[in-house]
């Protein structure tokens, strides 16, 4: 019997933090998908801040793999955790940075890292407007690296109607980058 597969959620503390959560219980929601998250401290801020939840709200909603930022010991440390992707949703801009320059500082980062080094999909849903040089070197250095960058920038095309419908499509298109099938996403010209 294969196993499932192994996708990393980390949430940093950029505003958006509810792409995060929505990929987060996306995925919890899937039979065939083991989840682990990792969220900054400044995440869990924000979620209260954006969202009105708690950090024991978020953990009883959410994955059953929720790792400590500060946690060294967790298994998406290391390379020899067979994870098969990692989204970072929202991607700070220090994030990014730390990403690009190899500053592996806490888990968040170092799970990063261990994707880059161990050539695996890692996708950064950068959350900042507008750029200035700095945050363009780093998402060059980043997308040499292997990574993808992926601002959330909404298509209008599926004729959203709610913000919701605005944040599963990003939701969706980040999920089709690792490889995961689902249907919160209406498709350009689908069915037709």
């Amino acid at each position: 019997m294969s196993r499932p597969k192994r996708i990393i959620v980390g949430v940093s503390g950029a505003s958006g933090v509810v792409y995060g959560f929505e990929l987060a219980r996306e995925l919890a929601m899937m039979d065939d998908v083991e989840t682990h998250m990792v969220c900054t401290d400044a995440a869990y801020t924000n979620m209260n801040i954006e969202m009105g939840l708690t950090k024991e709200k978020i953990r009883r909603l959410l994955p059953e793999h929720i790792w400590s930022i500060n946690d060294f010991t967790a298994p998406i440390a290391s390379g020899s955790f067979r994870a098969d992707g990692m989204i970072i949703a929202p991607c700070s801009m220090k994030s990014l940075s730390a990403i690009a320059n190899g500053f592996a500082n806490n888990l968040l980062i170092r799970a990063a890292d261990v994707m880059l080094k161990e050539r695996k999909r890692l996708v950064l849903i950068v959350r900042e407007t507008p750029l200035h040089k700095t945050h363009l070197l780093n998402m060059l250095r980043v997308t040499e690296m292997g990574g993808i960058v992926f601002p959330p920038v909404p298509a209008f095309y599926n004729q959203p109607q709610t913000i919701k419908d605005l944040v599963d499509h990003v939701v969706g298109r980040a999920l089709d980058l690792v490889g995961i099938e689902t249907n919160i996403c209406k498709r350009w010209r689908d069915g037709e």
